[in-house]
C-alpha cells in the first residue's frame, strides 16, 4: 500500500542534477523556440507583405492585434486546463492547434485571412508559454532552477535571433509561405516527440492521485539513480493545500504577487512586441529597403540569446529581485541613449544591448521569478493570469505604438519603453519578494504567514471553479 504522502517535492528536490533534467529542458525549450520562431517571424512577414503592397500599416496593426488576442486567450485557457486535468494534457493540446493553423497559413490568399489564421496561431502559441515555465519549475531543484528556466529562456532569444536571420534569407529570395509551413511541420515532429513527456509529480499528488506520483517519481529515480547514488530525502509530511478557485490569485494574501507578476508579463509584452517587433516596419517607412531593415533587426535580434545567457549565469547568483531591477534600469539608460545616436554602427551597438537587456528580464522575470511566485494548486493560472495581462498588453498597445510613432518617431516609442521599465523596478523594489533558492512549497506558506492550518483554513470552501 503506498503512503498517502509520496513527498514528491522533497524527492525532487534532492535529486542531482541529470541527464533526465536536461532531456526535459530541450523537450520543452523546443516549443519555446517554435513559439517565439513564429512570434518574432510574423513582425518580418508584415513588413515584407507592407513593402510589397499586400498590406498596410493597420492591416499590420490588426494582423499584431488579433495575434495577441489568439495569445491572451490561449494563455489563460492553458492555465486554467492545466491546473484541472494536469500540465502534460494542456501542454500538448496548445501545440496541435498551433501546428495545424501555421500550415493554414501557408496557404491564405490575402492579409485579411492571414490574420483571422494568425488568431488561431495565437492560441496554440500562447499556451505554450503559459505552461512551459511553470512546468519545468515542477521538477528542477532549488539551487539549480533559476539556471535552467534561464536557459528555457534562451530558446526564445534563440528563435528571436534565428527568426530574423532566417527571413532575411528566405522572404526577400522565395516566400514567407515556406516559413510558416516549416514552423507547422516542426510543432507535429514535436508533438510526437513530446509523448514522453511525464505529468508532475507535485500537481498529481496535489489531487490526491497518489499512485501516479509515486509511478512517476519511481521511474524518475530509477532513471537517475542507474548514474549515480540517489541521497535521501525528509519524510516530513508536506503541506497539503485544498483546491482553490482563480479568485485566491485576488485574496489579500496573494494580490501584490498577482500584480507584480503581471507588471513583468506586461513590461515583457510591451519592450518586445511594442518595440522589438515593429522596428522592421519602422525602417521601412524610413526608406529603408526590406533587406537592409532585417539585417539590421538581426543583428540588433542577436542580443536576444546573449541577454537569456547572461539571466542564466546571475538568477541564482545575485537573486531574482536584483537582477530584475538590475535589467530594468539598465534597459531604461539604454532606451534614453538610443534616441541620440546617429552613426549606423552605434544605432546597432546600442540595439543589440538595449535587446539583451530586455531578454535579461525576460529569463529572470518571467522564466524563473513569476511561476515561483504562486502556489502549486494554482501555478499555472498564477502564471496564465500574468501571461494574459502580458498578451493584453501586446494586443492592445499594437494601435498606440502605431500612434506613438506618427506622432514622435521611434523616440516617443522609446519614452513609453523606458517609463514601464522604471515603473516595474520600483514594484519589484518595494515588493520584497524573493524566491532564490527556495523549495516551491517554501513559498507557498510565504504567501500567508501563516501555519500550515491557518493557510487550509485560508483556501477551505473554495470550489475548484476555474
Amino acid at each position: 500500500m503506498i503512503h498517502p504522502h509520496v513527498y514528491s517535492a522533497n524527492r525532487l528536490d534532492r535529486l542531482p542534477l541529470s541527464p533526465f533534467h536536461w532531456r526535459l529542458l530541450w523537450l520543452i525549450g523546443a516549443g519555446i523556440y517554435l513559439d517565439n520562431f513564429d512570434l518574432t517571424l510574423g513582425s518580418s512577414v508584415s513588413s515584407a507583405l507592407l513593402k510589397a503592397g499586400w498590406s498596410t500599416l493597420n492591416l499590420n496593426a490588426l494582423f499584431g492585434t488579433l495575434t495577441f488576442a489568439g495569445l491572451t486567450i490561449g494563455a489563460l485557457v492553458a492555465g486554467i486546463l492545466g491546473d484541472r486535468y494536469g500540465r502534460r494534457f494542456s501542454y500538448q493540446i496548445n501545440l496541435a492547434i498551433f501546428g495545424f493553423a501555421s500550415l493554414i497559413a501557408a496557404l491564405v490568399p490575402d492579409m485579411h485571412w492571414l490574420s483571422v489564421t494568425r488568431f488561431f496561431m495565437g492560441l496554440g502559441l500562447g499556451a505554450e508559454i503559459a505552461i512551459s515555465y511553470g512546468m519545468l519549475s515542477e521538477f528542477i531543484p532549488p539551487q539549480y532552477r533559476g539556471k535552467l528556466l534561464a536557459l528555457l529562456c534562451f530558446f526564445s532569444g534563440l528563435a528571436a535571433f534565428s527568426s530574423s536571420f532566417i527571413s532575411l534569407w528566405v522572404i526577400p529570395y522565395v516566400s514567407w509561405r515556406w516559413l510558416f509551413a516549416l514552423a507547422g511541420v516542426a510543432a507535429w515532429v514535436l508533438w510526437i516527440m513530446r509523448k514522453s513527456l511525464p505529468e508532475s509529480p507535485r500537481w498529481l499528488e496535489s489531487q490526491g492521485r497518489h499512485a501516479e506520483a509515486e509511478a512517476v517519481l519511481s521511474r524518475i529515480e530509477s532513471e537517475i539513480g542507474k548514474l549515480v547514488p540517489l541521497p535521501d530525502y525528509s519524510r516530513a509530511a508536506p503541506v497539503v493545500l485544498p483546491p482553490a478557485s482563480i479568485s485566491i490569485l485576488y485574496s489579500r494574501d496573494v494580490i501584490f504577487r498577482t500584480m507584480t507578476g503581471c507588471l513583468i508579463l506586461i513590461t515583457i509584452g510591451y519592450s518586445v512586441y511594442g518595440l522589438l517587433n515593429w522596428l522592421p516596419t519602422f525602417f521601412v517607412t524610413q526608406g529603408f529597403d526590406i533587406v537592409k531593415s532585417l539585417t539590421w533587426i538581426t543583428v540588433m535580434g542577436a542580443g536576444a540569446p546573449v541577454g537569456c545567457l547572461i539571466g542564466a549565469l546571475i538568477s541564482d547568483r545575485v537573486g531574482r529581485r536584483p537582477a530584475i531591477i538590475a535589467s530594468c534600469l539598465t534597459t531604461a539608460a539604454l532606451g534614453m541613449a538610443y534616441q541620440h545616436v546617429t552613426t549606423p554602427s552605434a544605432l546597432l551597438s546600442i540595439g543589440f544591448c538595449l535587446v539583451a537587456s530586455i531578454y535579461v528580464l525576460g529569463a529572470v522575470g518571467q522564466a524563473a521569478y513569476v511561476p515561483e511566485l504562486f502556489a502549486t494548486p494554482y501555478r499555472l493560472r498564477g502564471s496564465a493570469v500574468c501571461g494574459t495581462a502580458g498578451r493584453l498588453a501586446s494586443a492592445g498597445c499594437q494601435f498606440f505604438v502605431l500612434w506613438l510613432f506618427t506622432v514622435g518617431g521611434v523616440t516617443m516609442v522609446l519614452y513609453s519603453v523606458v517609463a514601464l521599465q522604471l515603473l516595474l523596478a520600483l514594484t519589484v523594489w518595494l515588493s520584497r519578494i524573493e524566491t532564490t533558492g527556495k523549495q516551491l512549497e517554501k513559498s507557498e506558506s510565504d504567501h500567508f504567514n501563516a501555519s500550515p492550518g491557518a493557510i487550509s483554513s485560508t483556501l477551505a470552501g473554495q470550489t475548484d471553479q476555474a
